[in-house]
């Protein structure tokens, strides 16, 4: 056998763009994400002992991109139980991340010593509050840096003014080449969750919001070829490419 890089991204690209036609196979793909969810399939999972509570794929898309951009700081409002935090941290100490903030509304002491008590080199930052707080929101601007790449993960309140309102906040933070990542957009292409409701739903979510920003927004894009990679994702039009 013989392992030739160049070919074997040659294949990936191929069948990625084959799977992404395959009528049946996205079907199927919503059908597993749609039915798993009622047994909370995407809150089975930890990174670094935290749980992430997402789909694996939006995890594994998610690490790659944080390795192949190298973000100096990424920032994420909605922390939960602060897998996404570990996500990040584990993979910023690979090539030297300076900085993580975390914002969350209702963060918890508990979450708090739990990120804490992993041993990451790359510092984190958790702060209590909404995440449109102008007093937060300007103590990250104070600190960062012109040199800094920065990266944003938004995943709190999905409603659409929320999440509006926040790419209106951190859009500008996003440094050109990076992403933002808005997560939950498939919200607005599923079946009403009626096993867990929620304050958000078909009209009204973070997918409503994202397509209102991007109309006043050209810098910013959906990058689709992530979507048809993924097949399974919660993040739907939500990865969104700064140019």
């Amino acid at each position: 056998m013989t392992f030739d890089r160049n070919d074997l991204e040659k294949q990936k690209a191929h069948f990625t763009s084959l799977q992404s036609e395959d009528k049946s196979l996205l079907r199927l793909a919503r059908e597993f994400v749609v039915s798993s969810d009622s047994y909370n399939y995407a809150y089975q999972w930890t990174w670094c002992g935290l749980p992430t509570l997402q789909l694996p794929q939006d995890v594994m898309v998610t690490q790659e991109l944080i390795y192949r951009l190298k973000p100096t700081v990424v920032i994420e409002t909605g922390v939960a139980w602060g897998g996404g935090i570990a996500l990040y941290a584990s993979t910023m100490d690979v090539y030297g991340g300076r900085r993580i903030f975390g914002v969350d509304l209702n963060l918890a002491d508990s979450v708090i010593d739990a990120v804490s008590g992993v041993a990451f080199s790359t510092p984190i930052e958790l702060l209590k509050g909404s995440s449109t707080d102008p007093s937060i929101l300007s103590h990250i601007r104070s600190s960062l840096t012109p040199d800094d790449r920065v990266m944003v993960i938004l995943d709190s309140d999905h409603t659409h003014e929320h999440v509006l309102n926040e790419l209106i906040a951190y859009g500008p933070l996003v440094t050109t080449g990076q992403y933002c990542i808005v997560s939950d957009t498939i919200v607005e292409t599923i079946p009403e969750q009626k096993h867990r409701p929620r304050s958000w739903g078909p009209g009204n979510n973070p997918l409503t919001a994202v397509w209102e920003y991007l109309k006043e927004h050209s810098d910013f894009s959906s990058d689709l070829d992530i979507d048809k990679r993924l097949l399974m994702s919660f993040n739907p039009q939500g990865y969104l490419l700064k140019s």
